[in-house]
């Protein structure tokens, strides 16, 4: 989606979350950069949209590997970029410890990365004739930002809302209370009153209303039954995983699970009544009686 307002917006999947790109006379903003293998689209996507102009500034929500995984390659592209991002893990970017930054336990990869300042919750900036506000939205990562426009009524939701739900609850499976901080944070949203969102995966929606009820209700799901969000989190971390090597032999998708110090963790916390490798072969058939991915003899495919 593409406005004469400067505001593009790139619907991307659920392995490289949306992208929005911001451009007046002296600036070009990119909000959100992908997963790491989809680095190059990315940039291709920016380029064409920029047509020779250069990016000048990048930003991400949060710190995901779904969300800044391209930033490394933008920022080789354009030597002149400058970074921004979320001030609660900026200590381990600048020294760069995949193990806190979630990549090695949770088995994704994110190329390192530099920034050059951080986005300050209750501030905002300017760019096309549009003010963005700048609000912690903690929840689904403890120090994420969503950009609310309000001469438009348009936020940038990243993974706080979709139009149907919301991101896994991280924190919740480290054994931090967030599930308040996700009620909040559509609390939040609700008060702001958006006229359309943008959120980091799925289309842009109008039914604020609708997608708030329906969060509200996964959220009352969740909360009643702590088991039933973390098997739903490692479904999407197996599932994020099978969009990246799109098919993968059965028994090898089990060996790289059983090596993660996340996945050994839930386990231990909500799947101690099977084996390692007869939990994870669960998992693995519940998502392909889901329609999410297709077994054929050892092979497991994405779908």
């Amino acid at each position: 989606m593409s406005t004469s307002l400067g505001f593009h917006f790139f619907e991307r999947g659920w392995l490289s979350a949306n992208n929005t790109l911001l451009i007046d006379g002296d600036q070009a903003i990119l909000i959100d950069s992908g997963y790491w293998t989809h680095a190059s689209q990315t940039l291709a996507l920016v380029r064409h949209a920029l047509a020779g102009r250069p990016l000048t500034q990048l930003f991400n929500t949060h710190l995901h590997s779904d969300h800044c995984g391209g930033n490394a390659q933008l920022q080789a592209y354009f030597p002149d970029l400058t970074t921004a991002i979320p001030p609660g893990h900026a200590a381990y970017v600048r020294q760069w410890d995949p193990a806190v930054l979630t990549y090695t336990p949770t088995g994704q990869h994110c190329p390192p990365f530099d920034f050059d300042h951080v986005l300050t919750p209750g501030t905002y900036f300017r760019v096309a004739d549009m003010t963005w506000e700048i609000h912690a939205a903690p929840g689904h990562d403890p120090h994420s930002l969503i950009f609310f426009c309000p001469e438009r009524r348009w936020l940038l939701s990243a993974d706080a809302l979709w139009e149907q739900g919301f991101g896994v609850v991280f924190p919740e499976l480290e054994g931090i209370d967030a599930f308040n901080a996700v009620g909040d944070t559509l609390d939040l949203i609700e008060g702001l009153q958006p006229l359309r969102v943008f959120p980091g995966h799925g289309r842009p929606f109008e039914d604020v209303k609708g997608a708030l009820a329906r969060a509200r209700s996964r959220l009352e799901g969740f909360m009643a039954s702590p088991t039933k969000h973390a098997t739903h989190a490692v479904k999407v971390l197996l599932k994020f995983k099978l969009l990246e090597l799109q098919q993968v032999r059965l028994n090898a998708f089990v060996d790289w699970a059983r090596d993660l110090p996340y996945l050994n963790t839930l386990h231990g916390q909500f799947g101690s009544s099977q084996t390692m490798d007869e939990w994870i072969a669960t998992l693995c058939a519940g998502l392909a009686a889901s329609g999410a991915a297709r077994l054929e003899g050892d092979w497991l495919y994405d779908a």
